[in-house]
């Protein structure tokens, strides 16, 4: 795992990849890398930081018919904190005065809401989440990473089959980096300036992290006069991450309203910390649970907020399996759709992803040895799915990637479904 503070990051190659006049919203959580993406992307190109107020002053002056002139492609950091300028490049851009701009900013519902308003088809989004595993151990100074074996499950129609072309085990010193990396991400999480700091100094960073959320993003995003009981909400979301969502609980145990509690918890997903996964919308076995799922998309963040730095839980291990799936998948722009399923009787798979060609299940277990009990019920839906199932993935803690009964359900490690696989 590389101590430098700058990744290999999938998306560069995304971004670089858009040929020809276009404008591209690079949105994300703060601390992501956003600003270190674009410049290495664009190394040449105008930048201009809009934290700025000098450089929000600046760009007051210049009128729309100098825009061209005077500003030309560029590159906006923190776009959202200069309004005026969306109208500007829209008339730079539709007199092709200007033929490429780059906006970047944290906060997304004021992004999104000037994109509307002035900006609407003419832009491209994308995405910048903490670092994926495969961004974590792969060196800075090596080429890209190819895409994680996840992709490969995804994009073809033999699904899980092609884990039997996979080498069973990894030894030696690969396994010992990846051992490594995924400790770091378990107990750390994705931010990419935490490889670089002293482990005895990652907590203050993490909790200074949350303060400036608090005092920054969540006021621009909500006009939030007193943060206190949103601070308070926002413990109790992470510490049911892994669990059916229930706005009623969250809202008795913070002391707000229900409806409240719904808008604090938009506030989080809007924000880039919390994501819900969906239930399964068609009826399997019995009758399915109709609730979303809450997971923590930083590992590191959610237990800053808890304050729980021990072992591994089994929710938080599901809520890490998710988010890495999750990453990837809107990083990448997959054609998959990522679901959970469970049944009021409590039987569960944990994710449930329609690509094109079928369905495939992953079941994440804190275990050193999976079993067959382990994927009794994607053995269930399995059958009910027939030829739409592509196979099953029990993801743990283990070394070894191993066949796991018949429905094509194979048990495979955590660093074997995320790492970089170039086959």
């Amino acid at each position: 795992m590389t101590s430098e503070m700058y990744f290999h990051r999938y998306l560069r190659g995304f971004l670089a990849a858009r040929k020809g006049r276009r404008l591209l919203l690079l949105t994300g959580a703060r601390q992501t890398g956003k600003t270190t993406l674009i410049r290495a992307t664009w190394p040449r190109m105008t930048y201009l930081n809009l934290d700025a107020p000098e450089i929000r002053d600046q760009v007051q002056d210049v009128s729309s018919f100098a825009w061209g002139r005077d500003i030309g492609n560029a590159l906006f950091d923190e776009a959202q904190k200069e309004p005026g300028i969306f109208e500007k490049i829209k008339y730079a851009f539709d007199a092709k005065e200007v033929s490429f701009s780059v906006l970047t900013g944290s906060s997304q519902i004021l992004l999104l809401k000037q994109i509307r308003e002035s900006l609407a088809g003419r832009v491209v989004l994308f995405e910048l989440w903490p670092l994926l595993f495969a961004e974590l151990v792969s060196p800075a100074q090596g080429p890209p990473p190819a895409p994680p074996f996840l992709h490969t499950l995804l994009a073809t129609p033999k699904g899980t089959d092609v884990c039997a072309e996979r080498p069973s085990r990894l030894i030696g010193a690969a396994f010992d980096d990846l051992q490594r990396a995924f400790r770091h991400l378990s107990l750390w999480g994705g931010m990419p300036a935490l490889p670089a700091i002293p482990p005895e100094e990652r907590r203050k960073w993490l909790q200074d992290y949350e303060y400036t959320y608090l005092q920054r993003d969540l006021a621009d995003l909500a006009r939030i006069n007193d943060l206190q009981p949103f601070r308070q909400f926002q413990r109790l979301a992470a510490l049911r991450t892994g669990c059916l969502l229930s706005y009623s609980q969250l809202a008795r145990d913070a002391g707000i309203s229900v409806d409240t509690a719904r808008r604090y918890l938009e506030y989080l997903r809007l924000s880039y910390q919390a994501i819900l996964l969906p239930p399964f919308h068609r009826n399997l076995t019995s009758s399915a649970v109709k609730t979303p799922k809450l997971h923590w998309l930083d590992i590191g963040l959610c237990r800053s907020l808890t304050g729980n730095f021990g072992e591994l839980t089994g929710e938080m291990f599901e809520s890490l399996v998710v988010a890495e799936v999750y990453k990837w998948v809107r990083t990448a722009g997959e054609n998959a759709e990522l679901f959970f399923y469970r049944t009021h009787a409590g039987a569960e798979i944990d994710m449930l992803i329609q690509t094109p060609h079928g369905f495939v299940g992953i079941e994440a277990k804190l275990t050193q040895r999976p079993g067959r009990a382990d994927a009794r019920v994607m053995r269930e839906v399995a059958r009910v799915l027939g030829k739409e199932w592509r196979g099953g993935l029990v993801v743990y803690r283990g070394q070894k990637l191993e066949p796991l009964g018949e429905a094509g359900i194979w048990a495979i490690p955590f660093p074997w479904l995320f790492m970089p696989f170039g086959g």
